[in-house]
């Protein structure tokens, strides 16, 4: 109950938080709240968003600019109880912040060129192979350059040579060694952005250019291009195969697999053997089913199977990967979605990838070009002579840089100093294997640069865009409310088991049962039990002290040769709460039989219980929230009491 209230709360606070409007010059004040003015167009602003009908309604402004009062009020109690200064508050709405201002430090228009890259090459899949030389990519020109020189070596042998020898031999891909360098079918966003466009776009049988990613330089070679398989639903039963098993133990699951797929072709559930035998206990519980997939996801052998069976419903055979052995069941085969059906999830999955470095990129040019951007890397320099090996372990001191106060880069009227860059980089050195001190510090140079640029653009955008500072304003607002709400009437109305008694029992004619049956439902399966079943019920109605059966001894009888000849339910139930009930006369007595699907019921009416107030124990979620609505309006009260506030409601017929 607690959490309903607070969803609903946040949602109220956010709906009406303020919304600010610009360029207005005759913009009277509606409202002032403790010397605090709130404008016609911003009140309208805020009912407008929240009130989609074309005819205003004077009665419903009233009303809704009661509760934009209440909100305000809440909003300047927070602020005084400095509730907007708290650390946990900060914090919080530094987050919110942070999501809210993405979209302003992306490039929409390169945002969108790039979803609409990505789609179309979801509708291809590409199969090909590739030469790895690791180089890291902050790495000094000489060395990049030397890296550079050996791969294009290796790509004259290979535009005339055997690619996967080659692979074998040279490759820095551990995988190599065994699959010459093959990656098998693979789709988009499956591999780094580089190195997936020069998969899609080297011709089939073709070598690529040398590809440079964070791992290294790259050479590709296309070996297939198809149509896209889409996606699949599956389910699988599966045998494990250790990784070190000996040829007994495969055949000992082989033979295991073949007895559970004979048990299928005789008809047997699939979802059945795969729950009882199947050793992927993940999908196990699951009758076998598995999260769909698309090309690249599985084991190639697994995905053939799958991708493989002709229709929905089919299995496969059973197939041995590295894994075991499994018999793989198609649930559902999905094609690849229109344009617009996956537009969003593409969105969200380029806005995660690599690739979403080319839109920041733009923004980051854009800053630099509005911003007057200035650097200075003869300042690099010199801090770089001061580096020593204790960066390696991460342990460098940024003390020793404490006097270099030239700038290094110059944002706006912001300058950035050395000792600044100094101080990042202690903050962020980590322990690392060997390597060259100047590209440790020129990785660490373009995070800090790229995170300046972003920090200042942030600091900007409310200035910019008043549409962001006006949602800011909203969960600013939304939070304050929110904390405060929380302490002062749903968190307070759990906790004050005393207040929330004493509430009970004042109210107690607000929390009623109606009128009840205590009765007892009886499910018979075979009516061949009805007859001897009433007479046994007669005895229980009657009490007769000697023969009369307990539930548990009916139970017992009438299921000795199954247990699902009779069932019982027994409890005191209001009008309408069951189905069967429906049939029931309101007094007491043997009752039926009615039917109920395939059942015959039986109703043993006890008693009709009047109505009766519910215990506290019984109706806590309903005194719950009622003590909470009852604490709200309390604390309003205090609130309009507290604060001096004013409204001229004769603006509101403004509102058109």
């Amino acid at each position: 109950m607690k959490n309903n209230f607070l969803k609903t709360a946040l949602l109220v606070a956010l709906m009406i938080g303020g919304v600010e409007v610009f360029g207005q010059e005759k913009d009277p004040f509606l409202l002032t709240v403790d010397g605090q003015n709130i404008t016609l167009s911003e009140f309208e602003a805020v009912y407008k968003k929240n009130n989609r009908d074309e005819v205003v309604d004077q009665n419903d402004l009233k009303e809704y600019l009661e509760l934009y009062i209440n909100f305000r009020l809440k909003v300047r109690e927070a602020e005084e109880l400095g509730l907007d200064t708290a650390r946990k508050f900060i914090e919080e709405l530094k987050g919110y912040q942070k999501q809210l201002a993405k979209p302003y430090l992306t490039d929409k228009e390169v945002t969108e060129k790039l979803v609409e890259e990505a789609y179309q090459r979801s509708l291809k899949d590409i199969r090909a192979s590739h030469i790895l030389i690791k180089i890291g990519p902050d790495a000094l020109p000489k060395d990049t350059l030397e890296v550079y020189n050996k791969i294009m070596g290796i790509r004259k042998q290979a535009l005339k040579g055997d690619f996967a020898s080659l692979a074998k031999k040279y490759s820095e891909d551990p995988s190599a060694k065994d699959n010459g360098g093959d990656l098998g079918w693979f789709s988009v966003l499956r591999m780094v952005y580089p190195f997936e466009t020069a998969a899609y776009t080297t011709p089939v049988g073709d070598v690529s250019m040398p590809v440079r990613t964070r791992f290294g330089y790259h050479i590709i070679k296309v070996v297939g291009q198809r149509e896209a398989q889409g996606e699949i639903r599956a389910a699988h039963i599966m045998i494990k195969k250790e990784k070190e098993a000996t040829d007994e133990q495969i055949k000992a699951a082989e033979t295991k697999i073949n007895e559970v797929k004979a048990l299928l072709d005789k008809g047997e559930s699939f979802e059945d053997l795969a729950t009882k035998y199947s050793e992927d206990k993940g999908s196990a519980s699951k009758g076998g089913e598995l999260p769909k997939f698309g090309t690249g996801r599985m084991v190639a052998k697994f995905e053939a199977a799958a991708f493989g069976l002709k229709k929905d419903g089919d299995y496969s055979e059973p197939v041995l990967t590295d894994y075991g052995w499994h018999i793989v069941k198609r649930l559902e085969r999905l094609p690849v979605p229109s344009f617009e059906d996956s537009e969003k999830d593409l969105s969200s999955k380029v806005a995660k990838d690599s690739r979403s470095q080319m839109s920041q990129q733009v923004v980051l040019n854009r800053v630099k070009q509005e911003n007057g951007f200035e650097e200075n890397r003869k300042a690099l320099d010199e801090i770089g002579k001061l580096l020593t090996e204790d960066l390696i372990e991460g342990k460098w001191n940024a003390d020793t840089a404490a006097n270099l106060q030239d700038m290094v880069f110059n944002i706006g009227n912001k300058v950035y100093t050395q000792a600044d860059f100094a101080n990042y980089i202690g903050t962020h050195q980590v322990r690392r294997k060997k390597e060259d001190l100047l590209v440790i510090m020129n990785g660490l140079y373009g995070q800090y640069l790229n995170e300046s640029l972003l920090a200042y653009e942030e600091s900007q955008l409310p200035a910019k865009y008043p549409e962001y500072k006006a949602l800011l304003k909203e969960y600013r607002d939304g939070i304050l409310l929110f904390d405060l709400t929380d302490s002062k009437v749903w968190s307070k109305a759990v906790k004050d088991t005393a207040g929330l008694k004493e509430f009970h029992a004042q109210n107690r004619d607000k929390f009623m049962w109606g009128e009840r049956l205590d009765a007892e439902i009886y499910y018979c399966q075979k009516d061949s039990i009805i007859e001897s079943l009433q007479k046994q019920l007669n005895k229980r109605l009657k009490k007769i002290k000697k023969n009369t059966p307990s539930t548990e001894e009916l139970l017992k009888e009438f299921n000795a040769n199954s247990a699902l000849n009779l069932r019982i339910e027994s409890d005191q139930y209001e009008k309408d709460e069951e189905e069967v009930l429906k049939n029931v006369v309101w007094e007491k007595g043997v009752q039926g039989p009615f039917k109920d699907g395939n059942n015959q019921v039986l109703v043993l009416v006890k008693e009709v219980l009047k109505p009766t107030p519910k215990s506290l124990k019984e109706a806590r979620g309903l005194v719950t929230a009622e003590y909470q609505n009852y604490l709200e309006q309390q604390w309003i009260a205090e609130l309009r009491g507290k604060y001096k506030y004013t409204a001229n409601e004769e603006l509101l017929k403004n509102i058109k």
